[in-house]
């Protein structure tokens, strides 16, 4: 089939290596306009604009889907179908209605769950166990049109949703030109996703990110991974905002003592009980400690083992590195969130 892909970040990169290596020709793609990116925040093309042009195809950037010269070019290159991943607009009738087969989307959840911009972010946040992606047919409705397939990928126990997503990218890409293999063939129908389990996973803000000490220790380990690497984990400390890298539970309620992050569904301690904060082994919602060369953070439950931070101002390091260099006396507790 004649194509016209469309994607922006580099997880839909992904996506148009695997269509780009299939029997489909890629016309061209269309991806969002040029934008700040970077630590210099200098303007540059997307991911996919770039790849797209390393392969000597035309790149559409409209600002708007529904731009009427965009249309007409659209209209021109007349696509057999349109796959699309991670684009980041809504894409209007008018668009929708020109290729033959319509536009086909991969989207990174077992779709009805998690329809919206950030599926894998709440898979981790809401402690699913599996996930995946699935390919669908778009309608006016957000990610509600019929699925072609879907592939299924389980959530581990220290997932953070960049890890995550680039697992679902590569499965996700193979599924993507089976079912545009499937639609050429004639071989593969849309059957209408069933109207129980709808699940909504709105992009997470930074008000999000902002980590709230009191909530129990599992809870807190999802947020931190969920918002690894964007829109990045955080506490306030001393006056500041200090970012937060995935952090590790302690086995029991004893700073220092063994473990792992633990898995979605993990069995929590109680949490603290009144007045227990000062006991031994126990710390209070967002009090630090410092033993053996790791950091310590109380939580509504039980301690967690910092893992890299990143004060203001200062690059990322390891908690223990961040802590042999604060001033005697520092404040010992990290904001509630």
């Amino acid at each position: 089939m004649r194509l016209v892909f469309a994607g922006t970040p580099e997880v839909a990169g992904t996506a148009l290596r695997a269509v780009l290596a299939s029997r489909h020709t890629v016309e061209a793609v269309v991806t969002r306009p040029d934008a700040p990116a970077g630590r210099g925040r200098r303007v540059e093309p997307s991911p996919v604009a770039a790849l797209g042009s390393e392969a000597g195809l035309e790149v559409l950037k409209p600002v708007r889907p529904n731009d009427l010269v965009f249309l007409h070019r659209l209209r021109e290159i007349a696509p057999d179908c349109c796959p699309v991943t991670a684009y980041g607009a809504l894409l209007p009738q008018q668009a929708l209605d020109i290729p033959r087969h319509g536009w086909v989307n991969l989207h990174f959840s077992v779709l009805p769950a998690w329809r919206g911009a950030a599926p894998v972010h709440h898979a981790i946040l809401h402690g699913d166990d599996i996930t995946g992606a699935t390919t669908f047919r778009i309608v006016k409705e957000l990610d509600a049109g019929p699925v072609f397939g879907v592939v299924t990928e389980p959530v581990r126990p220290a997932d953070t949703t960049g890890g995550l997503l680039e697992r679902l990218a590569t499965v996700g890409a193979e599924l993507l030109v089976a079912t545009l293999d499937g639609i050429e063939d004639g071989t593969l129908r849309a059957v209408p996703q069933p109207a129980e389990g709808v699940s909504l996973a709105p992009k997470l803000t930074p008000a999000d990110a902002r980590v709230n000490w009191k909530l129990p220790a599992h809870l807190i380990d999802r947020q931190i991974r969920a918002c690894t690497p964007d829109p990045g984990a955080w506490t306030e400390f001393d006056g500041g905002r200090m970012k937060l890298w995935p952090v590790t539970l302690s086995a029991s309620g004893q700073p220092g003592a063994p473990g792992a992050a633990g898995p979605a569904g993990v069995t929590e301690e109680p949490a603290v009980p009144s007045g227990a904060a000062s006991a031994p082994g126990w710390l209070a919602p967002g009090e630090l400690r410092v033993e053996r060369g790791a950091v310590y953070a109380g939580t509504g439950s039980r301690p967690v083992r910092l893992g890299d931070v990143q004060p203001p101002g200062k690059r990322r390091m390891d908690a223990a590195a961040w802590a042999r260099g604060l001033r005697p006396g520092f404040d010992t507790s990290l904001g509630f969130g």
